[in-house]
């Protein structure tokens, strides 16, 4: 074992407790809720800590294979603090608050002895580490965004049903290629799941209509025909008729109405229902 391994190695063995209590004091602040908080993660580390140094890793380079234990403990560390809204700064401060103790308790034990180098190595270890802390926190967050996004598209694209055999599904916001993706599956499952054979699509909610949108729309349109059922576009406003007839957007052979109501209307009339008004 290296001479800087073997030094580092036997402090984290023979001061294990001296440096795990200096270490939450460093990083908690004083603070007893977060101490408990960061026990059993600090005390996981310092044991992969010592596994890999024990293993002899090379300090200066702890993205080799021998800090694959440290490197996972660290990622799970990332994900589950991004996931209670922790931020980068203060994950990576607390990876960091375990130089500390480790330099107090290696000038204790070494003097002046050789503790240059061991000093330096490490702060580079603890830097490195906190520096791949931070960026697979990075990409925690972005995946717990992605997710939430996800679960907005979905949420933002419900398919309702209006009628017997009369599916509607209100857009709402800006309509582009993943969402009428997610919107053509939707639809056409149901189709599927309720025999229904009509579905209007009602685009009130959406701000502007361009050639891509239109497109997005006759793709839908043609999905649900080839499903054997047929379909009505709601909600064309005068502004977005304009825009439709300005682009030369073919609509025809696609029954479009101005409002919800009288898609409805239309839909309960292709279905072959009748709806009366009684005395009251």
């Amino acid at each position: 074992m290296k001479s800087e391994n073997q030094a580092i190695h036997a402090l984290l063995t023979s001061d294990e407790d001296k440096i795990l209590d200096g270490w939450l004091t460093e990083a908690a602040a004083g603070d007893p809720g977060a101490r408990r908080g960061m026990q059993a993660d600090a005390a996981e580390l310092l044991r992969q800590l010592r596994t890999a140094i024990g293993a002899d890793a090379d300090l200066a380079h702890p993205e080799s294979p021998a800090w694959n234990g440290v490197r996972q403990n660290l990622e799970e560390l990332s994900r589950s603090r991004a996931a209670r809204g922790q931020s980068a700064g203060e994950t990576s401060a607390f990876v960091l608050a375990l130089k500390k103790p480790l330099f107090e308790l290696l000038q204790a034990r070494h003097g002046d002895t050789a503790l240059g180098g061991l000093l330096w190595s490490v702060t580079a270890l603890a830097d490195k580490l906190a520096q791949h802390t931070v960026a697979t926190f990075q990409h925690a967050r972005e995946d717990i965004i992605r997710r939430q996004q996800e679960e907005l598209l979905e949420l933002s694209t419900p398919v309702i049903k209006l009628w017997d055999g009369v599916l509607a599904v209100p857009m709402i916001g800006i309509l582009d290629s993943n969402r009428t993706q997610l919107v053509m599956e939707t639809l056409l499952q149901k189709i599927v799941e309720t025999e229904s054979g009509l579905a209007i699509i009602d685009i009130t909610g959406v701000p502007t209509v361009d050639t891509l949108v239109a497109q997005h729309l006759l793709k839908t349109v043609t999905a649900i025909r080839l499903m054997g059922a047929d379909c009505i576009i709601s909600g064309i406003r005068p502004q977005i008729a304009q825009t439709i007839v300005h682009l030369g957007i073919d609509l025809q052979g696609i029954n479009t109405k101005a409002s919800l109501a009288d898609a409805l209307q239309l839909a309960l009339q292709k279905t072959g229902w009748r709806i009366t008004r009684t005395p009251a």
